[in-house]
């Protein structure tokens, strides 16, 4: 199973402000961190906004952050949100499989299985699972990365 990139840069914007609980975030200091483009990131946070997930604030002073504690962010409701379909397989997908074994086949029903077990397992998790003890570290690396960059463009 893979997740879209969508899906990716929704879970590293909660994870980064998980992580930075105490203040607001901009849109550019996480593309700058992640190296990601800002115009994908802008998608994204509307999205988890419109979805309730982080509060923004325009204007001077401005940011983002949670609207909930991490501990009540739930991963498998995240990816449901943002995942599109999650057909593994076209035969998912009624109004567009043209696969001709598709009436007969068993291995999708296996599928099935995987893909709700996949979910049972994320939904047992919430956004503070994903810093665990880590979050000092996180922190270190989020601290780190610009470094890097302004250091590669002198």
């Amino acid at each position: 199973m893979q997740l879209t990139q969508y899906t990716d840069y929704s879970l590293r914007v909660l994870i980064y402000l998980a992580a930075h609980p105490e203040r607001r975030v901009k849109i550019s200091e996480i593309a700058e961190v992640y190296d990601i483009s800002r115009n994908h990131l802008v998608k994204v946070v509307h999205q988890l906004s419109h979805n309730g997930w982080i509060t923004t604030i325009r204007g001077k002073g401005g940011g983002m952050h949670l609207t909930f504690p991490p501990e009540q962010i739930n991963i498998g409701t995240v990816i449901r949100q943002t995942e599109p379909h999650m057909n593994l397989l076209e035969c998912f997908d009624k109004p567009n499989d043209k696969c001709a074994i598709s009436s007969a086949c068993a291995l999708k029903h296996v599928l099935y299985q995987a893909r709700k077990a996949f979910m049972r397992v994320l939904d047992d998790h919430t956004l503070a699972d994903s810093l665990g003890s880590k979050q000092a570290e996180l922190i270190q690396i989020f601290e780190k990365r610009p470094e890097k960059q302004q250091a590669s463009a002198q």
